[in-house]
Parts: structure tokens; sequence; C-alpha cells
């Protein structure tokens, strides 16, 4: 004779168990991201000698200077 609970782990507690877990995981992603969305906020860089910038080139980024 099969276990037919509805509160087995592939029935409702499962489904909740999953829902919450996902839901958790994106309220932690969102936290996470808004930290690190406000903390680039406060980090102002500014672009030096824009006239030698080139379309295609590694050394872009030597370019851009923290002002902090």
């Amino acid at each position: 004779m099969e276990n037919r609970s509805i509160f087995a782990l592939d029935g409702i507690t499962g489904m909740l168990i999953a829902t919450v877990l996902l839901l958790s995981i994106l309220a932690g992603l969102t936290v996470w991201g808004l930290g690190v969305q406000q903390g680039s906020a406060n980090n102002f860089y500014q672009i030096e000698n824009e006239k030698d910038i080139k379309m295609f080139s590694t050394e872009n980024a030597a370019h851009r200077v923290n002002v902090q």
C-alpha cells in the first residue's frame, strides 16, 4: 500500500518549501543588488583624455579615474 499523504514532500509541503525557498532567494538577491547599487552610486569617476579613447581598445579602462 502506498503512502498517499498530502503532507509528503512531493505534495503540498514540498510545493510550499520550494516556494518559500525561491522567494527567500529572490529577496536575498534583491537586497544584495540594492546594496551594490547604493555602493556604486556613491563612487563617482571622471574620464580623462577623452580624445585618446579608441573605439575598440582594452586600454580604455585606464582613462577612468575615481573622484573620491
